[in-house]
């Protein structure tokens, strides 16, 4: 693998992911709707990753894909429009690799996958830590999409033979971010109770990637991504039990422990977060800014 192609390139994970694969020795290729951003891909085309000759073009060369194209949010359009974009440009990607031989792909699922972080019902999820297998109750179109790709990821492995691996991202920002995101949080916490305080330092969720496009794990994979810690500086059961007494935690947590499984992570990528918003002697490196 000497090439990536990076779809949603000019994204905040876009840019970082980008830097770090450059960093790790890989060429890139960015493509990217426009770039408002500096871009550090060696290449870099300007193109939508729903259109099979963007795609084609884009896909030169490239020996394994990271797909980060989407919108990254239920908000940021209509129903119809968040469910088709992503859909139609996570099965583009996906089918012109698979045709091409390319035979390792990630793809950026969420947290939402499963539906319940974003339901406007109100439900919970059947348990803590979540995991990969936790029961979907969906009724938003990007939860919906998400849970679709990760349908598209199996679809991929089964008729092209592509390794597919589909990281459900938490929220995922520097640090600094994480800060501001913890700060409005804390004043109401319940706001973040349905998909458990996660978070991701933006460095992890790089470093993740990278590992997820190295794994040598065959098949198409669901992989859960979460910091070792609550976003929130209290402890993890207090929160459970103030706003989501109701809610089966299967295994016990102490301080601020995570409430997110990623067992699967540590399995399949020899991932481990290094990084808490918690630890006040942190510099955010060159990879985040």
């Amino acid at each position: 693998m000497k090439r990536v192609l990076v779809t949603g390139a000019d994204g905040s994970i876009g840019r970082a992911a980008v830097t770090g694969l450059l960093d790790a020795g890989y060429a890139v290729t960015g493509l990217s709707l426009r770039y408002a951003h500096v871009c550090a891909a060696d290449r870099r085309l300007v193109g939508d990753a729903r259109s099979p000759v963007d795609v084609a073009a884009a896909l030169d060369g490239a020996d394994a894909v990271l797909h980060l194209a989407a919108i990254p949010h239920p908000s940021l359009g209509t129903p119809e429009e968040v469910f088709a974009n992503n859909v139609a440009a996570t099965f583009n990607v996906l089918a012109q690799a698979g045709q091409r031989g390319i035979r390792r792909a990630v793809i950026a699922s969420s947290i939402n996958a499963f539906g319940v972080p974003m339901n406007v019902n109100p439900v919970f999820p059947a348990y803590y830590p979540l995991d990969e297998e936790v029961q979907a109750d969906i009724a938003d179109a990007y939860s919906l999409s998400k849970s679709v790709d990760e349908q598209s990821a199996r679809m991929a492995w089964r008729r092209w033979g592509t390794n597919v691996i589909a990281l459900r991202f938490p929220l995922v920002k520097t640090r600094a971010e994480l800060l501001r995101f913890a700060a409005v949080a804390e004043r109401d916490p319940s706001t973040m109770a349905r998909e458990g305080w996660a978070y991701l330092d933006l460095r992890d969720g790089v470093r993740a990637i990278v590992a997820a496009l190295e794994s040598p794990a065959a098949g198409a994979h669901v992989v859960g991504l979460a910091a070792d810690d609550i976003l929130i500086d209290r402890p993890t059961g207090e929160l459970l039990r103030e706003h989501a007494p109701a809610v089966p935690l299967r295994r016990p947590v102490r301080g601020r422990d995570s409430l997110v499984d990623i067992a699967r992570a540590r399995e399949l990528l020899g991932f481990t977060p290094r990084y808490s918003i918690h630890d006040q002697d942190q510099v955010v490196s060159a990879v985040t800014t």
